[in-house]
Order: structure tokens, then C-alpha cells, then sequence
């Protein structure tokens, strides 16, 4: 098992495929981009499943989620799926990813075994789209969510991210679009992991303002809290159900006491929270020889260390080096 010093269990893997992405959100990189990680330093498609076994055979791992940068852009991701579909006990496989490319791979990546998607979009304006993450590939986005629809990667999860005097209009529009869709939405409060460095808390919409915009159009009930469980969104019935929108309030609201997540970036670091200001290297003990033991070693000493909590709220927080691309959402 993955423990930490507060009892909690590390069940849920993150595992980034790449630091690379076809999009550049201003909320995430410069416009420029950033240097990329080298090709030597990236994971083989044999090491991620190696370690993604190792998780799942002797470390207690129950679900397997593929990030990014960009997943889709890993030309290996349909054999890893399967790979990884194939083990036992099978863990519960699911993608986050902008949505540009599903079109084209949802039938492969559901063949594979991939099980759900979760896609990112925060407008429903095609030029707005453009402004935000400074690419002309709304349309794109569409096609993937009806495809992943359409293959049975379901259900379809959206998820989106508002920012103050830019997007925070759409919050009921965006609910209403994908109730008539069937797709799940979460809103997700604006995170310190920016490239840049720029994040103001001044400037997020706080998971309070999103929900007082979202009840100007609909009828909100809390969900019990037993329901919840570990995931990070609190989660309401719309207009008394079965339909449900969710707030990932990992700012305002955080979750810490309930986190199972630990974390595997695509070169082969682990982190034992989003927030980490440390990481510990199992690529080069993967490289060097070492046994399933002392991988596994080295992965229980790195949770044992994980803290109590994200400390945003602490005096002393330092926002990590490693932005969101790097790091894997």
C-alpha cells in the first residue's frame, strides 16, 4: 500500500505522458510555449507500464488516470491503454485531455480498454476559445466530446476552468449545454500551477461566486456528504436530479484530508501532491537495474513524507517550480 503519516491511502494513479501540448492557455504557458523535455528524459511506453503494474500489483492501486501536457500526443497511448487494461487486478482507466484528436482515436482508446474521458473546455465561444488558449480549435473540442460519446467513453466528463472579467459570464450557459448532452461538468477553481507564475487569488472565481452564478438559472441541492468519498468535487443535484454539477474547489475548499492521489510525471518523478516542492526519482533506479522491491521502496518512502495538506493558505507556500504541464493534472 501507498500510506502516508496521516492514514491516507494513495489508491488513484495520475500519470502524465508528456509535457507537450498543441494548446498554450493563458491560465497554464506563455503564448511561446516552454522547453520541452527531451525525448531520453521522457519514459519509455514500457517503463510507464512497468511502474503502472508495480502500482497496481503491489501497491494498492485501484485507478489508473492518463494526463498530460497533452495525453493524446503520446504516439504510444493506445498500447499503453491496453497494456494497462490488461493487468490484474484491472484498475479503472480514464483520460483527461483538451479534446483535440479524440475524434480520431475515441474508437481505438474504447477498444483498448480505456474506460471515460475527462475534457477540458471553458467557453462555448469559438473566438473566446481562441483568445484563451490562443488556437483556432473549438470545433475540434466538440467533435472529440461527441465522439467520446458516441465510442462509450462514458460518462463524458467536462471540465472547466472560470477566470474573473473573462469567462465567469458563462458558468449557467455552460450547465445548460451539457445537461441537453448528457455530459458530467465540473468547475475547477484557477490553481497556482501556471508557467508564468501569475496567479492572483484576487482573480479566481471562488467556487462560492461559480455557484451563485450557476442558481441564477437553476436549482442547486448539495449532495450528502457521504457520497462524496474521496473525489475533489462537492457535487450538486440540478433541478433535483438525477443530473449533477460538480466544484473543484481545491483553493477555497480543499481536500486534502481525503486525497488517494499519488502522481507519476512523464519523466518518471513522483509526486506526492499537485503542490509538491519535491519529487522522488524513480526513472533513474528504473534505468540502473533496480527490482520491483526497491521501486516499490522508494514509491511507499515517497507518500510516507506527503503532507497534510497544500498549504496555498500558509505564509511560507511557495508555488512549484514545475508548472501544470509538467507536473500532469
Amino acid at each position: 500500500m501507498l500510506l502516508d503519516t496521516y492514514g491516507r491511502q494513495a489508491v488513484d494513479l495520475r500519470v502524465s505522458l508528456t509535457d507537450r501540448c498543441n494548446l498554450r492557455c493563458t491560465y497554464c504557458m506563455p503564448e511561446e510555449g516552454l522547453q520541452w523535455l527531451g525525448k531520453s528524459d521522457l519514459l519509455t511506453d514500457e517503463e510507464i507500464v512497468r511502474l503502472v503494474s508495480l502500482a497496481v500489483r503491489e501497491l494498492g492501486v485501484r485507478e489508473v488516470r492518463f494526463t498530460g501536457g497533452e495525453p493524446l500526443l503520446r504516439p504510444g497511448l493506445v498500447g499503453i491503454v491496453a497494456a494497462c487494461a490488461a493487468l490484474e487486478p484491472r484498475p479503472e482507466l480514464s483520460l483527461t485531455t483538451n479534446g483535440i484528436g479524440l475524434a480520431r482515436t475515441a474508437t481505438a482508446l474504447k477498444a483498448a480498454g480505456l474506460d471515460r474521458v475527462n475534457v477540458s473546455l471553458d467557453t462555448l465561444d469559438p473566438e473566446l476559445f481562441h483568445t484563451l488558449t490562443r488556437r483556432h480549435r473549438h470545433h475540434d473540442v466538440l467533435d472529440g466530446l461527441a465522439a467520446a460519446e458516441a465510442a462509450g467513453l462514458t460518462p463524458v466528463k467536462l471540465n472547466a476552468v472560470l477566470m474573473r472579467g473573462v469567462n465567469e459570464h458563462e458558468a449557467p450557459a455552460l450547465l445548460g449545454w451539457c445537461l441537453e448532452r448528457g455530459y458530467q461538468l465540473r468547475f475547477i477553481e484557477q490553481m497556482p500551477l501556471d508557467a508564468q507564475h501569475g496567479w492572483d487569488r484576487s482573480q479566481m472565481v471562488t467556487a462560492e461566486e461559480i455557484l451563485e452564478r450557476l442558481r441564477t438559472r437553476f436549482e442547486l441541492t448539495p449532495e450528502p456528504s457521504s457520497v462524496r468519498g474521496a473525489a475533489p468535487a462537492e457535487r450538486w443535484l440540478v433541478d433535483g436530479g438525477p443530473a449533477t454539477v460538480g466544484v473543484i474547489a481545491s483553493v477555497t475548499r480543499p481536500f486534502c484530508r481525503a486525497c488517494d492521489r499519488t502522481r507519476l510525471t512523464a519523466d518518471g518523478q513522483v509526486r506526492n501532491c499537485l503542490f509538491a516542492t519535491g519529487e522522488t526519482d524513480l526513472r533513474t533506479a528504473l534505468r540502473d537495474g533496480s527490482g520491483d522491491a526497491e521501486l516499490a521502496a522508494l514509491w511507499r518512502a515517497a507518500m510516507w513524507g506527503k503532507k497534510a495538506g497544500a498549504g496555498i493558505d500558509d505564509p511560507d507556500f511557495l508555488q512549484p517550480d514545475r508548472p501544470m504541464s509538467a507536473i500532469g493534472g
